[in-house]
C-alpha cells in the first residue's frame, strides 16, 4: 500500500531487487518500522544495518498460510496480466513476481509445494540468524500479550484487531485504498509508533511470514 501510494520509493526498491547496493537509511527515510514485502525480502540486510532493531517473525499453520496467500498475493500476481497495472508500473509488478516466485520460492508464485517449503525454510533461517534477544516468533492468535511483552509496552484495553482478511486484501489491491491505509496506521498509533513502511499489495503480515524491522528497540509493530 505504502509503495504504490508513494511511487517515488519504487526506484530504490527496484535497485535493491536487482542486486545493487542501496543506502537503507535513505530508503526507509523517516519510517520507524518496516513490514511485509518488498522490505521483508531484505531481512538479513536490514537486520545488519539496524543492529538494535527488534525483529518480529509472524507464523501460522502452514495450510492456513497457503490458503490465505494463494487467495491474495499469489492470485493477484498470477492473474495480474489479465488486469493491467496502472501506467508505468508493469516493471515493478514484474520485479515483485520474480522476487516472490523465483527468488523466494525458487519456482512460480502459485507452486504450493515450493511455497510451503520456502515458508518453513524461512522460519529456520530466521531462528538461526537472529539472536533470541532480538526475535519474537509470533502467531497473531496469541493476541496482545507476547507482542506487548516483547516491545515493553502495556497491553491495550481493547480486542486484538483483525485487519488481514482476504476480502480486505481485494478491496485494497490496485488502488492503494485509503481505508486500508487508515487501518494500517490505526494500530500503529495504538502502539505509539510513527510512520510505517508498508507493502503495495495490502496488509499481509500473517500470510507472508514477514519480518518487522525498526531502528530503535522500542519501535516495531505487527498487524
Amino acid at each position: 500500500m505504502e509503495v504504490l501510494a508513494n511511487p517515488e520509493q519504487i526506484p530504490d526498491w527496484r535497485r535493491a531487487l536487482a542486486g545493487e547496493q542501496v543506502d537503507w537509511s535513505a530508503v526507509l527515510g523517516s519510517y520507524r518500522a518496516q513490514l511485509d514485502w518488498p522490505g521483508a525480502h531484505f531481512w538479513r540486510e536490514l537486520a545488519a544495518e539496524f543492529p538494535q532493531a527488534k525483529v518480529l517473525h509472524s507464523v501460522r499453520p502452514v495450510e492456513a498460510w497457503w490458503t490465505s496467500y494463494s487467495a491474495t498475493i499469489g492470485k493477484h500476481l498470477h492473474e495480474r496480466h489479465d488486469r493491467p497495472p496502472p501506467v508505468g508500473l508493469k516493471p515493478w509488478f514484474d520485479d515483485l513476481e520474480d522476487m516472490i516466485g523465483r527468488q523466494t520460492f525458487g519456482s512460480t508464485v502459485l507452486d504450493k509445494e515450493a511455497a510451503i517449503a520456502a515458508y518453513l525454510r524461512r522460519t529456520d533461517e530466521v531462528r538461526a540468524a537472529i539472536p533470541a534477544s532480538r526475535l519474537l516468533v509470533f502467531d497473531v492468535a496469541e493476541g496482545w500479550k507476547p507482542l506487548c511483552d516483547f516491545l515493553g509496552v502495556p497491553v491495550p484495553d481493547r480486542p486484538f484487531p483483525q485487519l488481514n482478511s482476504t476480502a480486505q486484501f481485494w478491496e485494497s489491491v490496485g488502488a492503494a485504498d485509503p481505508r486500508a491505509r487508515t487501518l494500517f496506521r490505526r494500530l500503529a498509533n495504538r502502539l505509539g509508533l510513527g510512520r510505517l513502511a508498508g507493502p503495495h499489495l495490502g496488509i499481509q503480515a500473517v500470510a507472508t511470514q514477514e519480518l518487522y524491522m525498526a531502528s530503535r528497540l522500542d519501535q516495531l509493530a505487527v498487524f
